[in-house]
């Protein structure tokens, strides 16, 4: 299938990113890989998308330091790239809210190439062609060929997945749309329980053909909670993140036990916002 037969792919992940690791880099690799060889897509651009404070998840350090490394992270990458709509939110949004804002932006990004065309004529040019062109012009206005917009999916890995099934943590409406009008991509492992959790859920399976799972063959254990483990005792870290990331924790001294207890005691916004909902 020729490129432009195929359907154009924009990874977006979500997440808090606290710290970014190599895990997260490759979940990008894994799902590009598989995209590609099915044959019907082509990914041109992965976009990490850092969760704002307000989200309150316990350990969560500030978003500004959390861009700085995704940034640092990416900084070698031909085609993932850091976002910052969603950390410079001043309340919590919801992960469809994201997903809309960067398919709104993709969308007003294409408008803009397509009128961005001007046509120069050259001095001395035959009025008739000039006025040829001119109708010409008009005409393609009037019934424009328009490129089709890049797709935004959600890439995840199956832990995302199965918080679906958390009571409160994601409005039902809102997972429905994410798999319904996006789509899901997510990083599993073998042995995981991803096809039971998707068969055991009904809004899942009605849009199971818009989720691709995605099997690590290479397994990759590191998290970013491990990594934050490692740092409170002193232990070295090298080859679990980036470089670039390593230093800049390391030069601002980043995670301690006293940044691991911040929002302790405090609901998840989600859960906050969800339950409060429910209960009105």
């Amino acid at each position: 299938m020729e490129n432009s037969e195929k359907t154009e792919v924009v990874l977006l992940a979500c997440g808090s990113f606290n710290p970014i690791t190599n895990m997260h880099l490759r979940l990008f690799e894994l799902a590009k890989d598989y995209m590609n060889g099915t044959g019907k897509y082509r990914v041109i651009k992965g976009v990490i998308s850092p969760v704002g404070d307000a989200y309150k998840k316990k350990g969560l350090i500030s978003a500004h330091h959390r861009v700085i490394m995704a940034e640092l992270a990416t900084k070698n990458s031909e085609w993932v790239e850091v976002d910052t709509w969603e950390s410079l939110q001043k309340d919590w949004v919801e992960t469809l809210k994201v997903l809309r804002h960067y398919q709104e932006k993709l969308e007003a990004s294409s408008c803009d190439h397509q009128q961005d065309s001007p046509r120069l004529e050259r001095p001395g040019r035959k009025r008739k062609w000039a006025e040829q062109r001119q109708d010409f012009s008009q005409k393609e206005l009037l019934e424009p060929k328009t490129k089709d917009v890049p797709k935004v999916k959600l890439l995840c890995g199956a832990d995302l997945l199965e918080s679906f099934g958390v009571p409160n943590l994601w409005k039902s409406e809102d997972i429905t749309r994410i798999v319904g009008d996006y789509g899901l991509i997510c990083i599993t492992r073998a042995g995981n329980d991803a096809e039971k959790f998707i068969y055991e859920s009904d809004t899942l399976w009605k849009h199971r053909n818009n989720i691709h799972l995605v099997n690590e063959w290479i397994t990759n254990d590191i998290s970013s909670t491990k990594i934050r483990r490692a740092l409170r005792r002193g232990q070295s870290i090298r080859y679990l993140v980036p470089d670039l990331v390593r230093e800049y924790i390391e030069k601002h001294d980043l995670y301690s036990p006293e940044s691991e207890e911040r929002n302790v005691g405090v609901v998840l916004a989600p859960l906050q916002k969800n339950t409060a909902e429910a209960n009105s």
